[in-house]
Parts: structure tokens; C-alpha cells; sequence
């Protein structure tokens, strides 16, 4: 079938890459203009294949269609329109024009949702089900026919980042073809939409995302989630615009127990903790805020948010200096508007968006032997050198600045001398049991007492278990490959601890 794909983003490259594969022919891309001399993803796969790009600036004007624009479009005889995710209005008379008529992809189950923040509304109002829904496009706000719908379940601390990663864009990709393939069978429905249970929110902005504090937790927190990463949502504290990021409910077993941080119109003040800010809602529940953007930009952990995160910087190793140069090639690569890629050099500031975090994520794991980073790293230091800083440390087994702290007990045997944790370890790090309880741990050979060890006590595993959830559903090593796992298992450090024919029993 002759298809004409109309779209832009990661997401429109690849539906139009594996259209091809089904062996349908692409007689034309149309994609938006080149932004600070950076061609859209879409446009610079299509070229490649000598496929005919197209990047008109506009449709129309003042509601009539351009001549010059349809003629151009009407040329290339397409059957098919393929919307996979376009941010420009398309005039009747294109999506029209191809005999089996134009589908679009839509990031809601329709008709919840319409509109274009439709993935940030479905986290907002807490749904607990999500998914997508490819529609015959018509004249209206995406009130077309349904051609197929898929849906999933949305779990508590999704964002929108993690709900596009997880389903919307590998199973909206699958879906746009799976769509063409039923219209080529000619076995596509055109089912209308219902009217019942039909909603249409506006854009999200910046300017709209204020949290509002006279309401619960789980609303506080949707709200937070539903803006992140865009456009933020924000309040006003310590004189300054605050954007909180990656909130979630799990609060078992954390107390509000650390610095306190006044947030007009809040219902209590929040509370800069070791594991993040507490924020409360209207119920007196709380939530958890791990990551907090400064009104210059700069992204810090919300545990840092009293203390800064500044730690001495790492003195680079030859081999270290020649990777960082390479580095530096792959930002100027990414940023083309940019002459020379300085140590201040602001990622975001010179022009890269998120599509461009992704590129430099996969840039570094082939220039780093694989070193995993997650999307967020980026917004964690943004400028060329604080980037540097943090691939080293990672690279080096761990950060300085946060070395997990151990107090040993210590005891001789056998002309040795071992040292012993005798806390818990909860979070990634050592503590206390509540009330710094303790129990005496015995030589089972003499019946003497090595030390005293914490006795955890209920609350504490509590946090344990909130911890390892925690870990298990957000963190990088479940993420990550087996065979990635696996390496990075090999480049661990042998154990300080005694061999066993040092071992004492």
C-alpha cells in the first residue's frame, strides 16, 4: 500500500521503519522544519532512504488550506495517511484525499482523554487504567471512528514518562501497524465513539502546572506524576520556583523526621529528609518528592535540598581525559548550534529536549563499555563538566561524595584483625534499630560474646521492605540486562572480608 506518514519524534521514525519492513511503500514523510539546525528524527531516517521529505512550516493559513502545500501532497498518489504522533493541524483536503482515508495514533483510551496532554490527564485524575487508541481521523478533536484500542494497567508512581516507555511507545508502534495491516486486509472497523464518558482537557504548561495544597496526598502526588517530566509541576518556596519530580505514595516506615521546608498554602510544611521531601496533603497523608529542580534549572536530590550536592571534583586519569573528549564530540554532535562544547555548556540551555536525552544516554553506554544511565542522570547535571564529574564516579563504582558510612566493630583472631558491621542495612545504608535496641550475638565455640548486633524492631522492616519495593519497581538493576549484570558483577571488587582459610568459626 502506498502510505503517506505525517508526524515527527522517535515514535514517528519508528513506525514509519517498520511500515517498511511490512513492505509497504512510503511515498512521502511530512514532518515539521529543522529546530537550531536539528532535523527531526522522522525526516533524517526518511532521507536516508531516499524516501521524499517534506518540512512545511504550515498547512494553512487563516483557516484555507495552501494550494502550493496539498499539490505537493496530492502528487505523490498516496492511499493511506499515517498519523503516528503530529503536532501540526492537517487541512481536510489532505486527510481526505487517500482512498482508504488517514488513522491516528492518540495516547488515551478515547473518548477519556482528548486532547493534546492526553497522557498527563490520565495520570492527574488517577486512572487506573490506561492505554491507546488508533481512530479514523475526521473534522472534529479526535472524535473519529475507533480502528483498535489497547489498554494497561497504570501502576501508582507512574509518570509520564515511565507510562510512554513501558507501553504507550513499543505497543503504539505494534498498533500503527498492526492498524495498516487490517486496513490492507480490508478488515478494519470504524466503530464511533461513544459520547458516554467522553472528556477534553487543555495543553498543560508550565504556567498551569502550580500545585494546588488543599487537597489529599494521592491528589498532590497524581498531579506531581501527571507533570513529570513536562511540564513540571511547581510551588513557590525558600523565595524561589521549585519543580518536584518522581513522587510516589510508599511512605511505610519513613518518619517526617529532619529539616523543615515552609510551602505557602501547604497544609503542613514539608520535611527535607535523608530519602527525599515529605510533603503532606489536606488528609495528613504523606508523599515522597526525590528529585527537586531549582528555579535556574538545576535538578538536585530533594534529600540535598538544605545541604547542596557539591563534593570536590575528580582529578581524571589519562584514559579518563581521552573519554571525556569523546563525550564532548557526541554533545556537539547533539547540540549543532553550538561551536564549542565548554565545561559551563547547559545541555537543556542550548537547545537539546528530551528526544536529544535519549540520543546521549545510548551515545555514552557505546562510548563508556556499556555504562547504564538513566534519563534522569541527564537532568542531574547538565552542564558539560558536572556531566563529566558524574559518568567518572559512576564509572569508578559509585559516588565519593554519597560512600556508604560502616561503623565496625573490630576483633582479633587468629592474628587477624576483623572488622564487622553490627547495624542494620536498610536503604543502602547502615543504621540503628529503633530505639537503638540491640541483642549480644555468641560464639558458638566458646559461648563468648562477639558484640552487640541491632535488634530490628517492627518499624524497621517496614522501611526495609519499603526500601528493597522501592528498589525493585524504580532501580537501575532491574532494568538492566542479564548479561549487563553480569559484567558489572565481574568488575566488582574482591571482598575486604577474610578467605575461608582465614575465617574464624
Amino acid at each position: 500500500m502506498k502510505i503517506a506518514v505525517i508526524g515527527q519524534s522517535l515514535f514517528g521514525q519508528e513506525v514509519y521503519c517498520h511500515l517498511r519492513k511490512e513492505g509497504h511503500e512510503v511515498v512521502g514523510v511530512f514532518t515539521v522544519p529543522d529546530k537550531d539546525g536539528k532535523a527531526d528524527p522522522l525526516g533524517l531516517e526518511a532521507e536516508k532512504d531516499g524516501v521524499p521529505v517534506f518540512k512545511f512550516p504550515r498547512w494553512r493559513v487563516k483557516g484555507q488550506a495552501l494550494p502550493e502545500v496539498v499539490a505537493k501532497y496530492q502528487a505523490l498518489g498516496a492511499e493511506l495517511n499515517v498519523l503516528p504522533f503530529c503536532s501540526q493541524f492537517i487541512p481536510m483536503e489532505v486527510i481526505r484525499a487517500p482512498s482508504h482515508g488517514s488513522i491516528i495514533y492518540h495516547p488515551s483510551l478515547l473518548p477519556r482523554h482528548r486532547g493534546a496532554s492526553a497522557i498527563n490527564w490520565t495520570l492527574i485524575h488517577g486512572d487506573k487504567k490506561g492505554g491507546f487508541t488508533i481512530f479514523w481521523a475526521d473534522d472534529g478533536l479526535d472524535t473519529g471512528d475507533l480502528l483498535l484500542q489497547k489498554e494497561c494497567e497504570i501502576l501508582p508512581d507512574d509518570t509520564v514518562s515511565t507510562l510512554y516507555n513501558r507501553f504507550l511507545f513499543p505497543e503504539g508502534i505494534k498498533g500503527m501497524v498492526q492498524a495498516v495491516r487490517l486496513i490492507a486486509e480490508g478488515k478494519a472497523p470504524r466503530l464511533p465513539q461513544p459520547e458516554e464518558g467522553a472528556t477534553y482537557e487543555g495543553i498543560q504548561k508550565k504556567e498551569t502546572a502550580k500545585i494546588n495544597w488543599d487537597q489529599s496526598a494521592e491528589a498532590i502526588h497524581n498531579w506531581i506524576r501527571g507533570n513529570d517530566k513536562v511540564p513540571g509541576a511547581w510551588t513557590e518556596a525558600c523565595g524561589q520556583k521549585l519543580t518536584f519530580f518522581n513522587s510516589t505514595l510508599n511512605t511505610a516506615g519513613l518518619l517526617p523526621e529532619g529539616e523543615d521546608l515552609p510551602i505557602p498554602g501547604a497544609h503542613r510544611p514539608g520535611v527535607v529528609t535523608k530519602v527525599g521531601l515529605i510533603l503532606f496533603g489536606n488528609d495528613d497523608r504523606m508523599l515522597l518528592v526525590k528529585n527537586i529542580q531549582l528555579e535556574d534549572g538545576k535538578m538536585i536530590p530533594a534529600s540535598h535540598f538544605f545541604t547542596g550536592a557539591e563534593s570536590s571534583a575528580l582529578e581524571l586519569s589519562e584514559e579518563e581525559l581521552v573519554m571525556a573528549e569523546a563525550v564532548r564530540s557526541a554533545w556537539k554532535r547533539i547540540l549543532p548550534s553550538v561551536l564549542e562544547v565548554e565545561e559551563s555548556t547547559d545541555f537543556f540551555k542550548s537547545g537539546a529536549a528530551s528526544v536529544d536525552v535519549v540520543r546521549l544516554v545510548e551515545e555514552v553506554k557505546e562510548l563508556c563499555d556499556g555504562l547504564e544511565l538513566e534519563n534522569e542522570d541527564v537532568y542531574m547535571a547538565t552542564t558539560f563538566g558536572d556531566f563529566i564529574q558524574l559518568l567518572v564516579r559512576k564509572l569508578r563504582g559509585g559516588d565519593e561524595a554519597s560512600e556508604c558510612i560502616i561503623d565496625y566493630v573490630e576483633k582479633a583472631v587468629n592474628k587477624l584483625t576483623l572488622q564487622m558491621p553490627h547495624q542494620l542495612f536498610i536503604g543502602g545504608m547502615f543504621v540503628d534499630a529503633e530505639g537503638a535496641k540491640t541483642y549480644e550475638t555468641i560464639n558458638p565455640t566458646d559461648g563468648n560474646v562477639i558484640c552487640q548486633v541491632s535488634l530490628a524492631q517492627v518499624s524497621d522492616v517496614d522501611k526495609a521492605v519499603a526500601a528493597a519495593k522501592d528498589a525493585f519497581e524504580n532501580g537501575l538493576w532491574g532494568k538492566i540486562s542479564a548479561r549487563d549484570r553480569g559484567r558489572l558483577l565481574y568488575r566488582a571488587p574482591p571482598s575486604p572480608s577474610t578467605t575461608p582459610d582465614q575465617t574464624a568459626t
